[in-house]
C-alpha cells in the first residue's frame, strides 16, 4: 500500500512574503524591482511592480518565474543551455510559451515538492537572482 502525504500549497500570504522580501532586497540594494510569483498550476498569486521599476520588469518577471516553474529549476541555471551550442537552443522560440532564460526566477518547493515560482525583474540578472533568493529564504525562516 502506498501513502501520499499532501503538500500544502503555496498560498496568497506565502506569496505575499515572497513579494514583501524581494522588494525589500531590492530596495536595500536601491533597485526597482517587479515581483511576480505564481502557484503550481502556473496560475498568478501575487505581482507588484515598482513605481519607477521599467515597464518591461512585470512581463520579465512573469516570464523568468513561469520558466522556473516549468523546468523546475533557475533560471540563473538554464541561461547557457539555450545558447546557439546549448542543448535547448531552440527551445524559446519552439513553444508558443512566456519563456525567458535570464536570471531571476526560482521554483518553489515545499517538503521537496514544487509548489511555485518567484520571478524577479528590472535589476540586472544577478541582482534579481538574489533578490528572489532573499525571498525564498525569507519564506523558508521560522515564523517570529
Amino acid at each position: 500500500m502506498s501513502t501520499t502525504t499532501a503538500v500544502v500549497p503555496l498560498t496568497t500570504a506565502d506569496a505575499e512574503t515572497l513579494v514583501s522580501a524581494a522588494r525589500s532586497a531590492a530596495e536595500a540594494a536601491g533597485a526597482t524591482v517587479s515581483v511576480t510569483v505564481l502557484d503550481a498550476g502556473g496560475h498568478l498569486l501575487a505581482f507588484r511592480r515598482d513605481d519607477r521599476a521599467v515597464l518591461i520588469s512585470g512581463e520579465t518577471s512573469t516570464r523568468k518565474a513561469y520558466t522556473a516553474l516549468q523546468l523546475d529549476a533557475p533560471t540563473a541555471d538554464l541561461v547557457d543551455l539555450v545558447k546557439p551550442d546549448g542543448p535547448f537552443h531552440s527551445l524559446p522560440t519552439a513553444l508558443d510559451r512566456p519563456l525567458l532564460f535570464l536570471a531571476g526566477g526560482l521554483p518553489v518547493h515545499r517538503d521537496g515538492r514544487l509548489v511555485g515560482a518567484i520571478g524577479v525583474g528590472g535589476g540586472a540578472p544577478e541582482q534579481d537572482h538574489s533578490f528572489a533568493a532573499a525571498a525564498l529564504a525569507e519564506l523558508a525562516a521560522p515564523a517570529r
